[in-house]
């Protein structure tokens, strides 16, 4: 399913469940506080296959992604990857590049039914990433795990953060996606959440350099390339090819789409828009980094949540934001980033700070010179 065929009011594209939080990583922007040891009011496997057969009820080849902490952590990750695979789900893991990840257990996923695993890789060398990861010989474990996985027929994703740390190694981290054979790059641009509040973000104008980079990644390399929590990287990636298209003489018209792209480009998926997070303990966000819940799994299904919540329903009208966001001509095939909006300012309709564009004629407040406001907290669940 591309995000433009899918009813996003109807079924999230991406729908993510933290089995837990305890992991033996300490990295410096986990969106989780992540701690050693577990939650004791974690959904139980029993809970967790009743989620799974209500995600199923979204229809189809619902993706799921499970997510932590470590997932690998809990003993039944096997369980519950079969029994989604029973369910016709596409069941999907990003497990933290520890010794958890051995082969046998990669091994025994992918027999499970698991459909893609996906690592995070913050620096192109064992040095830059294990010091971004809080763990000596993270690096080698990483790479270890995805060779394990090509050989047990897994594809690999790899997720990157963006932060000002980490963005001078991305094109050194792009060769290394190369040289190891991954499918998909995820680019994550950093929201001040969790320990992630003690890194520094780049700023608005060399964000938008970086997805025009990336623009030009997608273009070029064998691998796929997305961006999460950074959906002006439609909204540049357009306008390049707008650009491309004048020079042309094939320019779109003044809406702000090239002929024939706005209509495919359509739907892009933001936080509470076609993508869902639900906690260790059952609670439904928007995203993992808008941490405001929509209620708990135990008490309601999580298809309900998302169909039915308030929440969720005036972030999928993009007509309900404020600012610039709420102005802009590209806000229904980007929107901004909701959860970043809600770590700045506490509102999650507000305008995304890292976005530079300012829609012309707009000469309302602009999110860089706002007065500040009550930020949003990291869950308090736990």
């Amino acid at each position: 399913m591309r995000p433009g065929t899918l009813d996003t009011s109807d079924r999230p594209m991406v729908l993510i469940w933290e089995l837990t939080q305890a992991c033996g990583l300490a990295c410096d922007h986990c969106r989780a506080d992540a701690r050693p040891n577990r939650h004791p009011d974690e959904l139980s496997t029993a809970e967790g296959k009743r989620l799974l057969e209500d995600a199923a009820e979204f229809g189809d080849g619902q993706l799921v992604v499970l997510s932590g902490g470590d997932p690998l952590v809990r003993d039944d990750v096997e369980e519950l990857i079969a029994h989604g695979d029973d369910l016709g789900l596409r069941m999907t893991i990003t497990p933290s590049g520890t010794g958890s990840l051995t082969a046998d257990r990669i091994r025994a996923m992918a027999d499970a039914g698991l459909k893609r695993m996906a690592v995070s890789i913050d620096g192109a060398s064992p040095e830059s990433h294990d010091e971004f990861r809080g763990e000596t010989g993270s690096f080698e474990e990483t790479v270890r795990a995805v060779e394990d996985a090509k050989a047990a027929g897994l594809p690999v994703q790899v997720n990157t953060t963006v932060c000002r740390q980490t963005v001078g190694e991305l094109p050194e981290i792009r060769d290394l996606l190369r040289e190891i054979g991954a499918v998909m790059w995820s680019v994550f641009f950093l929201v001040p959440v969790g320990r992630g509040r003690i890194l520094e973000p780049i700023d608005p104008d060399e964000a938008d350099a970086v997805m025009a980079w990336l623009d030009e990644v997608s273009d070029e390399e064998p691998f796929g390339l997305k961006t999460t929590e950074a959906p002006h990287y439609r909204r540049v990636s357009m306008q390049r090819q707008r650009a491309r298209a004048d020079e042309n003489g094939d320019g779109g018209d003044d809406d702000g789409r090239p002929p024939s792209q706005g209509l495919e480009r359509r739907g892009g998926i933001v936080a509470g828009d076609g993508f869902a997070f639900v906690s260790h303990t059952g609670e439904v966000f928007p995203s993992g980094f808008l941490p405001e819940s929509a209620g708990n799994v135990r008490e309601r299904p999580v298809t309900e949540l998302y169909r039915e919540s308030d929440l969720f329903r005036a972030l999928r009208d993009r007509d309900n934001l404020s600012g610039k966001c709420g102005a802009c001509p590209y806000r229904h095939v980007c929107g901004g980033s909701r959860s970043r909006a809600f770590a700045t300012t506490g509102d999650p309709l507000a305008s995304d700070p890292l976005c530079p564009y300012v829609p012309e004629g707009y000469d309302g407040p602009l999110p860089w010179e706002a007065p500040e406001t009550t930020p949003g907290q990291p869950s308090s669940s736990d």
